[in-house]
C-alpha cells in the first residue's frame, strides 16, 4: 500500500495537522479571551483614571 518514505510523509502530515488542531483549540479557548479581557480591564482602568483626573482639575 505505502512505501516507507510515503509512510513517513503521511505520519509527518498527521503530526503537523494534530499539532495545528490543538494549537488552534488552545488559542481560541484560552489565549484570545485572556488577551481581550486584559485589554478591556486596562481600558476601564485608564477611563477611571481620566475621570478622576478631570474631577480633580475642575
Amino acid at each position: 500500500m505505502f512505501e516507507f518514505d510515503q509512510y513517513l510523509g503521511f505520519l509527518a502530515f498527521l503530526t503537523i495537522l494534530t499539532i495545528g488542531f490543538w494549537l488552534m483549540i488552545f488559542l481560541l479557548t484560552f489565549v484570545i479571551p485572556y488577551w481581550i479581557g486584559g485589554a478591556l480591564m486596562e481600558r476601564l482602568k485608564e477611563m477611571r483614571e481620566e475621570k478622576k483626573a478631570s474631577r480633580l482639575n475642575s
